[in-house]
């Protein structure tokens, strides 16, 4: 089991957390850059400096990059992955809202291929439900489930082919975990198929500021 970290605060508001996150970089299956809702208009001196740490450290580095559901215009995700890259030397890249369904798969293929001739390497895919399955097949590591603690014990489904796909491309990101269940949440997802995980303790409008205590000895996690 190994997890996906996105640490979603500045390094200047929550230094202790990344400097945490970075001693334990090794635990970890690739860490989610985030500065700006993507990787903004200019450099972050923070982040940068973050970022040279972690790598440093081990870990891979994924650039946040938003589809939004396959609204965004293909050019500007690939300008984004080339900021993360040139700016933060991320490795690959993290495409949150990711289209579902069959009908988006086409441009969701077209844009990966793309992305991978940048050098794009790990590809994490976040439609944050079951998709349809090909798109398993494009990424690295597609986010099979993202919500709260609460829906994930009690409404989560798993369809036929993510039983019988890698587990190791697999993940769930679980927020709204109580800290004494963390380790349960990531039991959980193991059973449940997924070799990658991230339980947070978080709540909205953002779960994802605070590490995972799965990350600093709370979860029982081996990367």
């Amino acid at each position: 089991m190994s997890l996906l970290v996105p640490l979603y605060v500045h390094p200047a508001e929550d230094p202790g957390a990344w400097h945490r996150l970075i001693a334990a970089a090794d635990r970890t299956y690739a860490v989610v850059l985030n500065p700006a809702s993507g990787p903004g208009t200019a450099p972050d001196p923070a982040f940068t400096a973050a970022a040279r740490a972690l790598r440093a450290a081990g870990a891979r580095l994924v650039g946040y990059v938003d589809t939004d559901y396959g609204v965004r215009d293909r050019d500007r995700i690939t300008e984004e992955m080339r900021r993360h890259r040139d700016w933060y030397g991320a490795d690959g890249c993290f495409l949150d809202r990711v289209t579902a369904g069959p009908e988006g798969l086409p441009a969701c293929r077209r844009l990966v291929r793309e992305l991978r001739r940048l050098g794009a390497g790990p590809v994490v895919l976040n439609p944050g439900v079951h998709p349809a399955p090909g798109y398993a097949r494009l990424g690295d590591l597609t986010v099979t489930f993202e919500g709260h603690w609460s829906t994930y014990v009690s409404a989560f489904t798993r369809p036929a082919w993510a039983a019988r796909h890698p587990r190791d491309r697999l993940c769930h990101l679980v927020y709204g975990v109580p800290e004494a269940l963390v380790p349960l949440a990531v039991r959980t997802a193991h059973e449940r198929g997924a070799a990658v995980c991230g339980p947070v303790t978080g709540e909205p409008p953002n779960p994802w500021a605070g590490l995972s205590p799965a990350l600093t000895g709370g979860g029982g996690v081996e990367g």
